[in-house]
């Protein structure tokens, strides 16, 4: 399927990068963006997406009937039913490299923000704190402390290395790593709760699905270390806020740091964000002009390969690809 121009239209959820336009304009025909009023604005000669934070179910796909493939920007693709786009012979892909560098960096910065209790300090001095201050501020040293990581992917591995760098012991907990993929550096917790018990600063690194959503309720909290952290720049979901805000308010957790939460934004006047205690981050974690390109790129080029009849590298229902090699969509996708 091609557009009159003789190339083939691809919807952008988001606008182009603008350092991609002419490039990506010789490409394709540019559909899109998605707008406020019309989040499907465009979408309907489509056959590809390329996909940021918007939701890609059955009234998506039934306004873009002849779309090929959706091709996301970042790791996560919970957003996207992926057993719709199946049934429909749509490829879904992901970019799970680009966002490395960028959420990792993240995660460590809002595990200093928070251990060196910088959001309580900073409001302290905007309200005309007294030189008396310093003997009340309190703050974590982070050198010797242990970091334990929930999941052991790309993200994680990059935040163990940059954790290691400022002295601290990393262990983590993820039971689809076999041991011998984790480093001997690096400790393996055989549980979460034996991961909790011994962490100075818990950071979360697990996709959501239906068996991880609510995973952090009370019990999980109540079993961390007295005056730890908790950190998280994988999806809100995973955390019951209820739970969360339980342990900060009775002194269990010293603080939290939290790129995603659930719902996203959080809405004006929420308690976690009115506690000087809690950092929160309005999932950003990957927005840095890198990790904006690098996702951008793969998830464009992965999109590209669909429609051209080549298989993507990172394909998320690799069961769809049987009809592609069949050639059911020969006369479509070539």
């Amino acid at each position: 399927m091609t557009s009159t121009t003789g190339r083939p239209p691809v919807w952008f959820e988001r606008p182009v990068l603008p350092d991609f336009v002419a490039a990506v304009a010789d490409a394709c025909a540019i559909l899109g963006p998605a707008t406020e009023d019309d989040p499907y604005a465009g979408v309907a000669t489509a056959v590809a997406a390329v996909a940021g934070a918007a939701r890609y179910d059955e009234a998506f796909m039934e306004h873009a009937p002849k779309l090929l493939v959706i091709a996301r920007t970042g790791i996560g693709y919970d957003a996207i039913d992926v057993p719709a786009a199946t049934r429909r012979g749509i490829a879904v892909c992901n970019t799970p490299d680009g966002p490395t560098v960028s959420t990792a960096e993240h995660a460590v910065t809002l595990m200093l923000l928070v251990a060196k209790n910088v959001k309580a300090s900073e409001s302290a001095l905007r309200m005309g704190m007294s030189r008396s201050y310093y003997g009340s501020h309190e703050g974590i040293e982070l050198d010797g402390k242990v970091l334990g990581l929930v999941g052991f992917g790309r993200i994680a591995r990059h935040v163990a290395r940059i954790a290691r760098g400022l002295g601290m012991q990393v262990i983590t907990f993820d039971p689809y790593v076999v041991a011998s993929a984790v480093p001997a550096r690096i400790g393996r917790a055989d549980t979460l709760e034996d991961l909790l018990r011994g962490a100075d600063v818990v950071s979360v690194h697990v996709p959501l699905t239906d068996a991880s959503r609510g995973m952090f309720g009370p019990a999980q909290f109540a079993s961390m270390k007295p005056r730890s952290v908790f950190i998280n720049t994988a999806r809100g979901g995973l955390v019951d806020n209820d739970a969360l805000l339980h342990a900060l308010e009775t002194g269990r957790l010293f603080g939290a740091g939290l790129d995603v939460t659930s719902p996203e934004p959080l809405p004006a006047g929420h308690p976690l964000l009115n506690r000087d205690d809690v950092v929160v981050t309005p999932h950003v974690a990957s927005a840095t002009a890198d990790g904006k390109a690098r996702m951008f790129r793969a998830a464009f080029r992965q999109a590209i390969d669909v429609v051209d009849g080549r298989r993507p590298e990172h394909l998320v229902n690799p069961e769809v690809w049987e009809r592609f090699a069949s050639g059911r969509y020969a006369g479509v996708a070539k």
